[in-house]
């Protein structure tokens, strides 16, 4: 049987509709216990959305992959992943990670019961859009969803542009690539959204806030601690010394700039 036979088969007996005409959201959950895999599943039903649930990394790759392999039509795009950071097989870190390395740019929110900082932030390096630690009231798991959902449905479409150029910094919107001193530097979705917004604002200073807002969405609901870090490993990839900074500079009492 095919991948996309297999994804069909899940779909209908998880009562999916597939068809052109059905507009509703699908949230494909994978999460490993099944208490709160059904229960988060029946809540997200109840506001509206078409559910698939899974319950291990390996299975929900490979519904991943095959979603994006298929031809238009063929099986329902996947608008959001709520992604358990502890599964068998497949991790969520790792499973993630793949995603993103596949070029998958559909909203992530990663659960788990780990909520340490240094948790979030390996999480949030490696391409999940948002975090939520257990225990979580389903309130605010709908609220972040919806919150997510919204802003991918606003995210604005690639610049016409072939290259953005900065001094050895080469970016291309449409291929989501970026070349620094002749050679590719692989960037979560959020390092480069961040790193294209510097690059077609040189020198224009962006304070925390201002990128929260322009990169993550004005329903994010994080702190910003976020833009430290990803500023941080944005560096790490960019620069020939991330201790002394030649392209993102920090204006102490502003936030930051590009050059």
């Amino acid at each position: 049987m095919s991948e996309a036979a297999k994804f069909n088969a899940m779909m209908r007996s998880s009562g999916v509709a597939n068809s052109p005409e059905d507009a509703q959201p699908f949230i494909l959950i994978v999460e490993d216990e099944a208490l709160i895999r059904e229960t988060i599943a029946m809540a997200l039903v109840d506001e509206g959305y078409q559910v698939l649930a899974l319950e291990d990394g390996r299975q929900a790759l490979g519904v991943v992959r095959a979603s994006q392999s298929s031809e238009e039509g063929e099986m329902p795009a996947i608008d959001l992943l709520i992604l358990d950071l502890m599964l068998p097989y497949i991790n969520g870190l790792d499973l993630c990670r793949l995603m993103r390395q596949d070029g998958m740019t559909t909203p992530i929110l990663m659960l788990s019961a780990k909520g340490t900082e240094t948790d979030v932030v390996v999480g949030l390096e490696i391409g999940a859009d948002d975090y939520l630690a257990k225990p979580f009231g389903m309130r605010e798991l709908i609220a972040r969803c919806r919150s997510l959902l919204r802003r991918a449905s606003r995210q604005p479409q690639l610049q016409e542009q072939l290259v953005i150029q900065f001094q050895d910094i080469a970016l291309y919107p449409q291929e989501c690539r970026v070349i620094v001193r002749d050679g590719a530097v692989n960037l979560s979705p959020k390092e480069f959204t961040l790193l294209e917004l510097f690059m077609n604002n040189p020198r224009r200073v962006f304070s925390r806030d201002q990128l929260l807002e322009r990169v993550w969405g004005i329903d994010f609901m994080g702190d910003s601690k976020t833009v430290d870090v990803h500023i941080r490993w944005l560096r790490e990839k960019l620069e020939v010394d991330p201790s002394s900074p030649q392209y993102i500079i920090t204006v102490r009492g502003f936030g930051y700039r590009l050059g």
